[in-house]
């Protein structure tokens, strides 16, 4: 698979390097061997990959496919060595590389799995090719819209006033300029030294959002600076088109998931995507089911295991 498939010491493991005809590099890993073809999204957008993803699957049930997404992890070029390559870094030219991986593998149909923004992009791929979509199972549930960006960005300064006020600090938005606009100008900038203080800004906010929930952990990518500044970038260039979806987003193309069996778990502590975004999202998507979990909020043990076993279930399905 790919062009340049490199085995792994992991004898259910094999990576590589698939070349886009606009010059990215993707990084991929497929695991297991088994009959049931998953696709893995990660989340952000540009949190990249880590091992963990495997131990939502069975590696004698599933085979499956991940991908570091564009512009971050060992896919290249990265966003911070390469700003210009963000011209090519949108939803579409995502959904684009994912056909490009399932082809590549040989795959027909996949059971697609995806976590907060991987949420998001799993909801897309299956509106634009829902024949290629046995399932889904999504976590942390996303869908990127005006409202939600809106709402994270924006209204959570009711909740945070202290740590909100040093994020606006460091935006400097211009009257009639969102906040989410003024960090990305800044996340763009040529001056290296501000787009590390975006960098930095953001990734206290984004360990601020979710600490009501007494599970949370701090994750060490925001300390790292070359993580936080690839992060930060992508997730600002992401919310701040609205992941490209238009206004209305997700929500304006739910009938194309009309016979996509779903399930979606989520945390009603979850402040960083409200539980209105996967209850609006089941209402207008009759063969979803929502799973609420109580006491956990973006993530935690007990979404992960019902993350786990309806990935399982919905694998053995007739």
């Amino acid at each position: 698979m790919g062009d340049y498939a490199q085995p792994v010491a992991d004898a259910l493991l094999i990576s590589g390097w698939i070349r886009r005809p606009d010059g990215v590099e993707l990084f991929w890993e497929r695991y297991g061997s088994g009959s049931a073809p998953a696709l893995f999204l990660h989340g952000g957008p540009g949190s990249g990959l880590s091992s963990h993803y495997r131990s939502y699957f069975d590696p004698n049930l599933h085979t499956v496919v991940a991908f570091d997404q564009r512009g971050c992890g060992r896919s290249v070029p990265s966003v911070v060595d390469d700003l210009q390559s963000l011209v090519q870094n949108t939803t579409q030219r995502l959904i684009e590389d994912i056909e490009a991986l399932r082809e590549d593998a040989g795959i027909g149909r996949w059971l697609v799995v995806g976590l907060s923004w991987g949420a998001t992009l799993g909801l897309a791929y299956a509106q634009a090719h829902p024949d290629r979509v046995s399932g889904l199972v999504l976590g942390a549930v996303t869908t990127t819209s005006r409202d939600e960006v809106q709402s994270l960005t924006q209204d959570l300064r009711h909740v945070f006033p202290e740590q909100w006020g040093r994020l606006a600090a460091v935006a400097h938005p211009v009257p009639g300029e969102r906040l989410v606009e003024a960090l990305y100008r800044g996340i763009i900038s040529p001056d290296h030294a501000e787009r590390q203080g975006v960098a930095t800004a953001w990734g206290e906010w984004e360990e601020t959002h979710p600490s009501l929930d007494a599970n949370f952990v701090p994750s060490p990518r925001w300390q790292d600076p070359r993580r936080s500044l690839e992060m930060a970038t992508l997730v600002l260039h992401y919310w701040s088109h609205h992941a490209f979806l238009g206004e209305a987003g997700i929500m304006n193309q739910t009938s194309r998931l009309a016979g996509i069996p779903g399930t979606m778990v989520h945390g009603r502590l979850d402040i960083s995507s409200t539980m209105s975004v996967p209850s609006d999202l089941s209402q207008s998507w009759p063969d979803s089911t929502l799973i609420e979990i109580d006491g956990e909020g973006h993530f935690g043990e007990q979404i992960f295991r019902t993350v786990k076993d309806a990935v399982r279930q919905m694998s053995e399905r007739p």
